[in-house]
């Protein structure tokens, strides 16, 4: 029984670490937000993730900013004329209600100038979002080497 209880303890708090990962503000939910780990030389890194609108009215992602870089956009990748380019979005990202905005790898992100400390594998910090509607949401963004599987499963 004590070994059932113990093992059902463990269980319980690695779900929570787990679930502590993701975050509610309102109507929105935030999913896993990640930045990939960069070179120490690099000046520049993105943060991505995933914003669920469960609510009957739209929100609009309007920026975020950190500690950790001297400047945060929300930029979008776009191929056009068959050349990639990265470019500002103004205004603001739309969440729709009842829907998602996706900011992952080659689409939008979260781009961070001038980067303070380089991004680890392993590291953590903290990132506020700023929302039109639901207000402020201070996150943690995980650095990571490579795709979380989840976002890596969504890819198309």
């Amino acid at each position: 029984m004590r070994k059932t209880l113990l093992a059902l303890g463990a269980l319980l708090s690695c779900s929570a670490t787990l679930a502590a990962h993701d975050y509610n503000l309102g109507s929105l939910h935030i999913e896993h937000p990640w930045a990939m780990a960069v070179p120490a030389v690099s000046p520049n890194g993105a943060a991505y993730l995933v914003i669920h609108n469960k609510g009957a009215e739209a929100d609009k992602l309007l920026g975020a900013d950190t500690a950790r870089a001297g400047k945060t956009e929300i930029h979008e990748h776009l191929h056009k004329d068959g050349l990639m380019k990265m470019q500002q979005v103004q205004g603001g990202l739309d969440i729709p209600a009842g829907g998602e905005a996706r900011l992952e790898q080659g689409g939008y992100h979260l781009m961070m100038f001038g980067l303070k400390q380089p991004l680890n594998d392993g590291d953590k910090f903290p990132m506020t979002l700023h929302f039109q509607k639901a207000g402020d949401l201070e996150v943690e963004i995980h650095v990571q080497k490579e795709a979380p599987a989840v976002a890596a499963e969504h890819q198309h």
